[in-house]
């Protein structure tokens, strides 16, 4: 695979899977933290933040969804790449429906922008990509990290009162939040790009011995940690909704489709149809039209299908190398639910206005 080496761009430096098989997903690189601390370097400013995203990626997908439900989308600004990915990585194609160009400094592509921020960089190149425009450098690209810090550090900017990581949860929400980590989160990478039989079916064992607790665990509470949405959720989340689409054909993850399951199925579609008020200020962002994540319904409108869909089945020749994009299967997000039964905040009661 394709990464940075000195700084310098190679397309044959990285190998996805290790001596048995098995994928081997490599660490992120840029940590720093932002911090709601007067002696931090990175302190949370209206203004001075900037996400690099593809809509087509579960783990950018994260960020985008606490900066919708957060009211992030005045304070923390976003630029969107082709869901294609070739040899070159990530790109800037402005003229493509739903992609932007990079607003910051015009590059062709984001591996400009990590070598910008470290001129020997030696990593692979991914969103998302938390950008400090005062300092023009990343802060951090590792999307559990992004995600807890929009959450949590910028409420004094946030145009909604959205708790996802409450007192009295943090501890379960995290334990959670590893838990579903490597068996479903990257489990779907692991049997997708699997090289070897069994490095696969352990993969997919632990995939849906995982999706079957979770099944269970959600029969008797709306959400995962209990009665509140959190940060767990939006981790389920974004790897459920592209798992009938992509995840069950594309990565050979067809045991089953999260539309047969009791439980997950509702409470997919419960989170999906979770909204935000409508803004009663701010005019779409000029540049785009409309911002990918800005507007009503809220979690609905962070979810684009037409990226997710062309991106794996595209991007992934050796998975599949005809690079065609399937019809279906549109599973109905849209349709009613009954997850309104179980204890717990409506999705209206979640978000009222700062």
């Amino acid at each position: 695979m394709n990464m940075l080496v000195d700084g310098e761009w190679r397309t044959d430096a990285y190998e996805s899977t290790n001596d048995d098989g098995e994928f081997d997903r490599q660490d992120t690189t840029f940590r720093d933290r932002i911090d709601d601390d007067p002696d931090a370097r990175f302190q949370p400013e209206a203004g001075r933040y900037h996400l690099y995203v593809s809509l087509a990626c579960p783990w950018a997908h994260r960020t985008l969804l606490v900066r919708k439900l957060k009211g992030l989308e005045d304070a923390i600004s976003v630029d969107v790449v082709d869901p294609y990915r070739a040899d070159d990585g990530w790109q800037f194609t402005p003229e493509k429906e739903g992609c932007t160009e990079d607003s910051q400094y015009g590059a062709d592509y984001l591996r400009e922008l990590y070598v910008k921020a470290d001129p020997d960089a030696t990593c692979r190149v991914t969103v998302p990509v938390l950008w400090d425009k005062q300092e023009e450098t990343i802060v951090n690209n590792e999307s559990k990290e992004i995600l807890r810090m929009l959450d949590t550090e910028f409420d004094d900017v946030a145009d909604h009162d959205v708790d996802l990581y409450p007192e009295g949860y943090r501890d379960e929400v995290d334990r959670i939040v590893d838990d579903i980590y490597d068996p479903i989160n990257n489990g779907v990478y692991r049997a997708g790009f699997a090289n070897t039989q069994d490095a696969y079916d352990d993969a997919v064992t632990e995939l849906f011995d995982a999706l079957d607790h979770w099944d269970s665990v959600l029969e008797d509470q709306r959400y995962l940690a209990g009665d509140r949405l959190t940060e767990a959720d939006i981790c389920m989340f974004t790897t459920l909704v592209r798992f009938d689409e992509v995840y069950h054909t594309h990565f050979m993850c067809n045991h089953q489709f999260i539309r047969e399951y009791d439980n997950l199925w509702p409470y997919l579609r419960d989170l999906y149809q979770t909204g935000v008020p409508e803004r009663s200020e701010g005019t779409p962002d000029e540049r785009t039209g409309s911002d990918p994540a800005r507007e009503s319904p809220g979690v609905a409108d962070t979810v684009n299908m037409a990226h997710i869909k062309e991106h794996y089945y595209t991007t992934h020749p050796d998975v599949s190398p005809k690079r065609i994009v399937p019809m279906g299967p549109d599973p109905d997000f849209e349709a009613p639910h009954d997850r309104d039964e179980l204890p717990g905040d409506a999705p209206e009661d979640l978000f009222a206005t700062a």
